[in-house]
């Protein structure tokens, strides 16, 4: 494996003032993308549109909680598939949304809007031992929340008494700010190991960005660790013939 040079302590740190400079700027500079996002106009969209929760159907605008603001994270599902072949980018960013009290405290919701069927995908959740609200986005409701992008995207919406806004959309590289696994990584010395970072030679990049990034020996990494524990991943379905596309 190769080694970065070694140097004094003195040096090394006047190398990381240097680099602190342009993390300062990027920093700021993300401050500004956000402040324009803040500055967006925004689309209505129907509260009665219906989605199928753990109570059955049930209307967008109670997918809030009360609340004023929605993230929604939409869910890629291949139906009638076993877990190992579930979307691994969707469950890489899912399973990274730990924590919602903190979204909560600001007035915002997290919840799943997946694509495949109540019952079969929230088996997938349970075995994933997620916390998030899920719910599955009926066929009647794709042209008022998808509107004719993909899954894998994620959305912010907007509740004004009645009425409800997406306020934003993003997809692609645009949602690694849902994966502080990503960040820390990019602390690290080797990086995320992905074959199109910009490493010195020597240096190990073995995953690729085909989805191979966010699996491990045939299955998405974080199944693993519920395996392990013991956690059944029967979704109760029988595997289908053909081929699946994930988001990566």
């Amino acid at each position: 494996m190769m080694l970065p040079p070694i140097t004094d302590r003195q040096s090394w740190q006047q190398r990381i003032d240097e680099l602190r400079h342009r993390e300062k700027a990027h920093t700021r500079e993300g401050d500004a993308i956000a402040a324009a996002r803040r500055r967006l106009p925004m689309v209505e969209v129907d509260p009665a549109t219906t989605l199928t929760g753990a109570s059955g159907p049930t209307p967008l605008i109670d997918v809030f909680e009360g609340r004023s603001q929605l993230f929604a994270s939409f869910h890629m599902w291949h139906t009638g598939r076993p877990a190992a072949e579930q979307c691994e980018g969707c469950t890489f960013f899912t399973g990274q949304v730990l924590e919602l009290s903190y979204l909560h405290s600001r007035d915002v919701t997290f919840a799943v809007f997946c694509q495949g069927p109540y019952e079969e995908s929230s088996r997938y959740r349970d075995f994933m031992g997620w916390q998030a609200p899920w719910y599955s986005v009926p066929a009647e409701s794709l042209g008022a929340l998808v509107a004719g992008r993909a899954f894998g995207m994620k959305a912010c919406y907007l509740r004004d008494g009645s009425r409800v806004f997406e306020t934003y959309w993003t997809s692609g590289r645009g949602v690694e700010a849902m994966a502080p696994s990503y960040g820390v990584l990019d602390m690290t010395v080797h990086g995320r190991q992905e074959q199109w970072e910009d490493a010195p030679a020597g240096w190990p990049q073995r995953f690729r960005t085909d989805g191979d990034q966010f699996r491990l020996d045939g299955r998405p990494a974080a199944q693993w660790a519920r395996l392990a524990a013991g956690r059944d991943d029967d979704l109760g379905t029988t595997a289908l013939t053909g081929d699946t596309h994930c988001c990566h």
